[in-house]
């Protein structure tokens, strides 16, 4: 599933199947390679959800076990860390672990069921998601060699 199809989804309690949020970004972890959680607005308490709050990250809308699930990334380390412009990943320059520049991120696909990411989409080239190695300010760093 690709960020972009995913930016603007409700996020729906299935305890109240009331709409509690919706997608308006992405916690990305480089190190470990997955979305950490997701960025929210029209939330009434909060701003983020963990990963680990996802009941289901379906086609039509994401699912959450209730609204207590939502959390404010500040009050959460692990999302926190993670927040802010540093740590957006599209439309950042990707730069190989030689130095070349590579593109620009247009789009990242990841597992809606684990979070991995599966994939940096740069231009019409796919770089695989375990070539990720790091988001900083400045680019997103990987390890890759141009064919």
């Amino acid at each position: 599933m690709l960020f972009s199809e995913s930016i603007g989804r409700k996020v729906v309690s299935t305890t109240t199947a009331d709409t509690v949020g919706t997608i308006a970004g992405f916690f990305i972890d480089p190190h470990n390679r997955t979305v950490a959680g997701v960025h929210l607005k029209k939330a009434k308490s909060g701003n983020a959800l963990a990963w680990s709050g996802i009941s289901a990250f379906g086609i039509d809308a994401v699912t959450v076990g209730s609204s207590d699930s939502i959390i404010d990334a500040d009050d959460e380390a692990s999302l926190s860390a993670l927040e802010g412009k540093t740590h957006n990943v599209v439309g950042k320059r990707v730069l190989s672990t030689g130095g070349v520049e590579l593109g620009k991120v247009d789009d990242v696909d990841f597992d809606p069921e684990t979070g991995a990411i599966t994939s940096l989409i740069v231009g019409a080239e796919q770089i695989e998601g375990r070539a990720l190695i790091g988001v900083g300010s400045y680019a997103v760093i990987v390890d890759h060699q141009q064919q």
